[in-house]
């Protein structure tokens, strides 16, 4: 999936490397996803869809599906306790096996502005294919054993952003260095800086 970048004023992260990731970290550090314009600007910017695709028919009923969404994927991808019961990832599991049965946005490419091919969607992106996307996206990282050992937990103080660490080594310990690791390098300066006064 290609990371956008206008995501207006909603503070959207997209840093974890996979969709499915990117809609979990919508919780941190509060609710991202409290109004029907911050969920279009996460469906922008997460790429499910190309640049420039008309979302004005997404509503309220999106919200609650995309949110209903990423609770089951959290019971499902969470490294740490407390675990889900197994009553609740077993229901989580059949709800995103579920949505994941939906075709994705079929796109297709067209001349852009430049002739250059690109990227569009043969019609209006509707709910379900976007759900299924990402769903099936949360279907491969469960099932992808290489995908699963690469999940970490951010080390930043009360993170619980979840992401990929495809870094060389796994030696990735944040969720953002701009954002995670920054704040933990100023903590470690100012205590060092404490210790030599």
């Amino acid at each position: 999936m290609a990371f956008g970048t206008d995501t207006g004023p909603y503070d959207l992260r997209f840093h974890t490397g996979r969709v499915c990731l990117d809609l979990l970290a919508t919780t941190h550090p509060a609710e991202r996803l409290d109004r029907v314009p911050a969920l279009r600007a996460w469906i922008a910017g997460s790429g499910l869809v190309p640049p420039g695709t008309p979302l004005a028919h997404v509503d309220l009923g999106w919200l609650t599906a995309f949110r209903e969404l990423r609770g089951h994927t959290a019971r499902l991808v969470r490294v740490h306790p407390p675990a889900s019961p197994a009553a609740a990832r077993d229901l989580a599991l059949a709800r995103v096996n579920d949505l994941a049965r939906t075709a994705p946005p079929a796109p297709r490419a067209v001349p852009g502005e430049n002739g250059a091919l690109v990227r569009e969607l043969t019609a209006p992106p509707e709910c379900p294919a976007l759900l299924g996307a990402v769903a099936r996206d949360a279907v491969d990282l469960l099932t992808d054993p290489a995908a699963r050992a690469a999940l970490r937990q951010c080390e930043g103080d009360n993170c619980p952003i979840l992401y990929l660490d495809t870094s060389r080594g796994q030696r990735r310990r944040w969720c953002s260095s701009e954002i995670c690791g920054n704040r933990e390098r100023v903590a470690r300066h100012r205590r060092r800086a404490a210790l030599a006064r």
